[in-house]
């Protein structure tokens, strides 16, 4: 809301690219890292499966790749936008060997994955995710299998929000992705567009971010420094609302 700072255009358009390239350098700096507070969970031999596209999970992956560790990532079609045609190419460009599977061959291959690598588009306040449909099951296969799930996040990912269910993600207002190479289906069947999902912190082994490792639990305490920190720059009561997801 730079208007209500600002006195005129070319100011406001200034705050804007400032605000912008601050965010930018934030990006980069917090996904270097994510990538390297990562590494030591990574080791030759190791079987990761991927799901969705994620800058910070590639960077992840190939600074493994850079440091010469030997391992093999499992890729999902990653439907309805198929993400797989973003992330695969940069992996293959990296070395790394990849194997692409249909979304619904998760369960399939999950008893020969190492680890579930994943990012996400939201934290909640509780530990858990939000993040591309799918992710909700391909965490409930792997704990069935006994299987770490790791996720790779932004602190700026943070969100004081707590959806119970997978209805309460309707209030957060997320943006579907674009469905690709849809079926024909006939016009009385009623389409469910949903692309995000939730995934409790129970089923989260930990969390990989620029603050840290962290347990889903302690994911509340940092939020808590988090907002106290912006509230004690900007000067502004302690109350904070709930922010949704951009």
């Amino acid at each position: 809301k730079t208007h209500l700072d600002t006195p005129d255009f070319n100011t406001c358009k200034d705050v804007l690219i400032e605000r912008g390239e601050r965010y930018g350098q934030m990006s980069i700096s917090s996904r270097q890292k994510i990538a390297h507070n990562s590494q030591r969970f990574i080791s030759d031999g190791a079987v990761i499966l991927a799901h969705g596209y994620s800058r910070v999970v590639l960077q992840v992956l190939i600074e493994a790749a850079k440091r010469n560790v030997n391992f093999h990532v499992i890729v999902t079609e990653s439907r309805p936008d198929n993400s797989w045609r973003h992330t695969v190419p940069l992996l293959v460009e990296h070395g790394i060997p990849v194997t692409f599977i249909f979304d619904a061959g998760v369960s399939v291959v999950m008893d020969r994955v190492s680890m579930v690598l994943v990012g996400a588009e939201g934290v909640v306040e509780n530990g858990g995710i939000v993040n591309k449909i799918g992710t909700y099951q391909i965490a409930i296969v792997a704990r069935s299998l006994k299987k770490p799930f790791y996720v790779v996040a932004e602190s700026y990912k943070f969100l004081r929000t707590y959806p119970l269910t997978q209805q309460d993600l309707s209030l957060l207002k997320l943006r579907n992705h674009k469905i690709e190479n849809l079926p024909e289906i006939p016009s009385s069947v009623k389409l469910d567009p949903s692309s995000h999902d939730y995934t409790p912190p129970s089923l989260i082994t930990l969390l990989f971010t620029d603050l840290g490792v962290l347990t889903p639990s302690a994911v509340s305490d940092e939020l808590i420094k988090l907002y106290y920190q912006n509230q004690m720059h900007n000067n502004i009561p302690k109350k904070s609302p709930s922010h949704p997801i951009p």
